[in-house]
């Protein structure tokens, strides 16, 4: 495994014998999407006015079902996971489903905070 030199985050680690490394192909959100098997997606925008973050949860019919509003990116993805356990739903099957949300909440607080567009990819 290369290495880019020491980091202080991995200084007390030793690498297993054993320990693989996967150089990763550039992802193409466009070529490489496929829906989230459950059929839900979300749409993310930002109020700039209210500085908050706003997701809306569509399904597979393109009807908005449930919507969320919160200041940062944990407020929102905690309440929709706490909700999408409370009502016993599956709206996130896919982990790449789940990591996009993430992304994407991130991607909307840095346009609240810098005051630039946000554009969901």
């Amino acid at each position: 495994m290369k290495s880019a030199g020491p980091s202080s985050i991995w200084k007390k680690q030793t690498v297993h014998p054993d320990c693989k490394h996967t150089e990763c192909p550039t992802h193409d959100p466009i070529r490489d999407w496929a829906p989230d098997p459950s059929g839900v997606y979300v749409l993310i925008r930002v109020d700039a006015a209210a500085r908050r973050i706003e997701l809306a949860l569509c399904d597979r019919d393109h009807r908005i079902f449930r919507t969320f509003t919160g200041r940062t990116p944990q407020d929102v993805y905690h309440e929709v996971f706490a909700e999408e356990t409370r009502s016993s739903a599956k709206w996130f099957q896919s982990p790449a489903h789940t990591a996009y949300l993430g992304k994407e909440l991130q991607k909307a607080k840095l346009a609240l905070d810098q005051g630039t567009d946000y554009l969901q990819e």
